[in-house]
């Protein structure tokens, strides 16, 4: 460990000790030494950190939720919220994005749930707000990211999670089908993010 560290100190320590015997030579004009140049060599100057079209960005933070937009061309670009649940242990167990829906349809929103991949799918995913009644969600499919749950929301559902102060997800693990696994949505600014969100395109 001294060895590194000392290693560490005189890496840096180079360049100083290089200009104190130009000083003293008194020359200004000697040409960058190699050494120099490797340590130039070495140095990130950085990069356009502005999304690309098509890539996925966070435009910013409401609460406990995060709107998550894709770039687009014309600057319009759609956003949904965004939430990463995670367990007591703080380990990543589902994510959640909800987008609003045109008008006109029995749903108001819209929201897709993603779980890990070890899930019992049969015994399907359980949402509770607060203390109301649970209600139960099929899964639609999965892939090398997790398995999907896309959920809609009525109008008295979206106003609960308004309303609400958490909402508990609930999964069965396929290898212990005697255990639940549950994980906390927080609602934290949860109108505030819904109200920027994007009404999906059906055409």
């Amino acid at each position: 460990m001294r060895t590194t560290l000392l290693a560490i100190y005189l890496f840096f320590m180079m360049p100083i000790a290089l200009l104190a015997q130009t000083s003293e030579s008194g020359s200004n004009d000697t040409a960058p030494t190699s050494e120099a140049t490797d340590i130039q060599d070495q140095l990130s100057m950085g990069e356009d950190a502005t999304p690309t079209v098509g890539q996925t960005y966070i435009s910013e933070t409401i609460g406990d939720w995060k709107m998550r937009c894709i770039r687009t061309e014309d600057g319009n670009d759609p956003c949904q919220m965004y939430q990463l649940m995670s367990n007591e242990e703080d380990t990543p167990i589902a994510e959640i994005a909800i987008f609003r829906l045109p008008e006109g349809g029995r749903a108001l929103a819209g929201a897709t749930i993603i779980v890990p991949l070890e899930t019992s799918l049969p015994q399907k995913l359980t949402i509770q707000v607060d203390t109301s009644k649970p209600r139960q969600y099929p899964f639609s499919f999965c892939s090398q990211v997790g398995c999907y749950s896309t959920v809609g929301f009525v109008s008295t559902e979206v106003d609960a999670l308004k309303k609400g102060s958490a909402a508990a997800l609930s999964i069965v693990p396929a290898l212990a089908p005697d255990q639940t696994v549950k994980v906390i949505m927080s609602l934290n600014g949860f109108t505030a993010a819904y109200e920027k969100t994007t009404i999906a395109d059906n055409k």
